[in-house]
């Protein structure tokens, strides 16, 4: 029976053609139904309930106070489950600003963080896979060109030993936006880690967004969140 169940999986994903390593040991039954190949390894992938196929929707701004009788709103709507949310509020930024001059008002940025950890074995991936084989992960995010700040989005992706700390590799990216003529898209972020070493078992994806606060909320979405463990490794490997 348990020949049966490392059949289908072979079926399933090619992993003999692949050089994948398939040790008797594996559990191919749970495997199989874990599906951990060619599937998105995150939970809810887009918390504010949009995708990049759809252009953003643009912001109405009244630039005026809520009333009084309404609190003002200072975290975005969505729902955030499967996701560990964080906001940090920024200094106010007084450059530029003539020491004698009067200011009435000022635009107060925050980050938004949005993080999860993937526990690659709990998702149906096998130690000899994850060390000796060490397949292509492949991650993807998208983000909205809010243009409410230079810095409006950043990523950080940490490949973690079985203590859950330790990082065997990272990949950051922090783009600055061009502000000089707008544009309102979803910018899309990819990244693939490959000959990345043995002990991978857990990956921690964060992303942050800026939003901005003058009388009410401007947030940056991100949407389309993903990360892909491949059958498939770095041609050379």
């Amino acid at each position: 029976m348990a020949a049966d169940w490392k059949q289908k999986c072979d079926s399933q994903w090619q992993l003999g053609a692949h050089g994948v390593p398939m040790p008797d040991s594996v559990d191919w039954k749970s495997v199989f139904e874990k599906k951990p190949f060619e599937r998105n390894l995150l939970q809810n992938p887009s918390p504010y309930g949009v995708n990049h196929t759809i252009p953003p929707p643009e912001p109405h701004r009244s630039g005026m106070p809520p009333p009084p009788d309404r609190p003002p709103q200072f975290e975005p709507d969505g729902n955030f489950s499967g996701w560990k949310t964080n906001t940090e509020v920024l200094p106010y930024d007084t450059s530029g600003i003539p020491p004698e001059a009067v200011v009435c008002h000022l635009p107060q940025y925050r980050w938004f963080s949005l993080e999860q950890r993937v526990d690659l074995k709990a998702e149906g991936l096998w130690d000899q896979l994850l060390d000796e084989f060490q397949p292509e992960i492949v991650i993807e995010d998208w983000y909205e060109e809010s243009q409410l700040n230079k810095s409006i989005y950043q990523l950080d992706v940490k490949l973690l030993g079985a203590d859950g700390k330790t990082v065997i590799k990272q990949h950051t990216h922090n783009p600055e936006e061009n502000l000089e003529c707008y544009s309102h898209t979803w910018k899309k972020v990819s990244h693939v880690f490959s000959k990345y070493g043995p002990g991978v078992r857990y990956i921690h994806f964060l992303h942050r967004l800026k939003n901005q606060f003058m009388f009410e909320l401007f947030n940056t979405k991100v949407t389309d969140s993903s990360i892909i463990i491949k059958t498939s490794k770095a041609s050379g490997q």
